[in-house]
């Protein structure tokens, strides 16, 4: 493939639809388009989920929100909405446009909405031959061949253009402003957050990827026994019953964060936190851009989304309906969570604790006058 014209593309267009966890996986890429021309402008189509990660990406220059009816999570509208959309995207005369997306999807509806808005150089992974709808593309050889990190392989489609970055992990960068936020809401429930403390994020947008509420709550009584830390669970507003109930089954060992946090809130926290141990979600996702040990529980829908660049422990139970791809669990079971036993957990997160412990140590060590 040739990178005829992406060399001097001023104007970039990134397009990820998918939510939280799929733009931070698509950050490192975007570093490469955002640092392989001075003065490129960099900008994110995203679904509204997506977009809220926008400010805090600093590779990132403008963002645009999108309902893209051929995505799950879009709302019903008429095709006029999408029109107009498609007029508002050729009005900011774009260079190029990059579109993102997992093997399981396909490119080409947003290929034809670039198209429309006439912008020259499209890029994406596409299964037949997408003739004019992309001016530059890789053949979609996933899963049949092999599968890919989600990073690696949309680090794989920037680089078939000669977008290429000084590292690889994912962005989020944390505010300070989060920061004293976090801490001040943090104390007020009893936990000093300059001390150990443990982080717990028992939601997950998908029923698929959530460990029981019984299970979660026998691993804080655990951990609460083995390491004696204090513990936060967090979650949206959507989560209150679900973290409500884990909190009252775990005999009060850990303290409810749910719906008390925002975007750039949660990520501090997840940064201030010793340990977090979450579904296979966008938080966990954010786990890996701040560098916080992870213990991933993770449910085998997919095998690409693991945790990237951070010291993590990924816990899942073998099973032969595994990579379903599926929200919900088309056998009824959801073994592969359902099956890691608590103590599998624990031991795991204690591990993370006391490997993290002597990490910091040896730093001192080496820390002239640390000692």
């Amino acid at each position: 493939m040739t990178s005829a014209g992406w060399n001097e593309a001023r104007s970039v267009l990134c397009v990820r639809l998918d939510s939280l966890g799929d733009v931070l996986m698509c950050t490192p890429a975007i570093r490469a388009i955002k640092q392989s021309r001075p003065g490129r402008c960099v900008t994110l189509l995203s679904s509204r989920s997506g977009a809220a990660a926008a400010p805090y990406i600093p590779e990132l220059d403008a963002v645009l929100e999108y309902p893209a009816p051929w995505m799950k999570s879009s709302a019903r509208h008429l095709p006029a909405v999408d029109m107009a959309f498609i007029d508002a995207l050729a009005a900011r005369r774009f260079d190029a446009a990059a579109i993102f997306t997992s093997y399981s999807q396909s490119a080409l509806p947003a290929a034809m909405m670039c198209y429309l808005a006439g912008i020259p150089l499209r890029l994406a992974h596409c299964r037949e031959n997408p003739y004019q709808m992309l001016s530059n593309w890789l053949p979609d050889t996933e899963p049949d061949t092999l599968v890919k990190h989600e990073v690696r392989r949309q680090l794989d489609l920037v680089g078939s253009v000669g977008c290429t970055a000084a590292s690889a992990g994912l962005s989020f960068a944390v505010r300070d402003s989060d920061t004293a936020s976090v801490r001040a809401k943090l104390a007020a429930r009893g936990i000093k957050s300059d001390r150990q403390w443990i982080l717990l994020h028992p939601g997950a947008s998908a029923p698929s990827r959530r460990y029981p509420p019984d299970q979660w709550a026998s691993v804080i009584r655990d951990l609460a026994e083995r390491t004696q830390l204090p513990m936060a669970l967090t979650g949206d507003v959507a989560d209150l019953a679900l973290i409500k109930q884990i909190v009252e089954a775990s005999a009060g060992h850990a303290i409810s964060c749910a719906g008390v946090l925002d975007l750039g809130e949660l990520g501090a926290a997840i940064k201030l936190a010793s340990l977090m141990i979450s579904n296979n979600t966008g938080p966990a996702h954010l786990a890996a851009a701040v560098g916080t040990p992870l213990v991933d529980l993770y449910a085998l829908t997919n095998p690409q989304h693991t945790p990237w660049q951070v010291e993590c422990r990924v816990l899942f139970n073998d099973v032969p309906c595994r990579f379903c791809q599926k929200s919900i669990c088309p056998e009824g079971h959801n073994d592969c969570l359902k099956g890691i036993a608590p103590q599998r957990v624990v031991d795991a997160a204690c591990a993370l604790l006391a490997r993290s412990a002597q990490t910091r140590l040896k730093a001192m060590v080496r820390r002239p006058g640390s000692l």
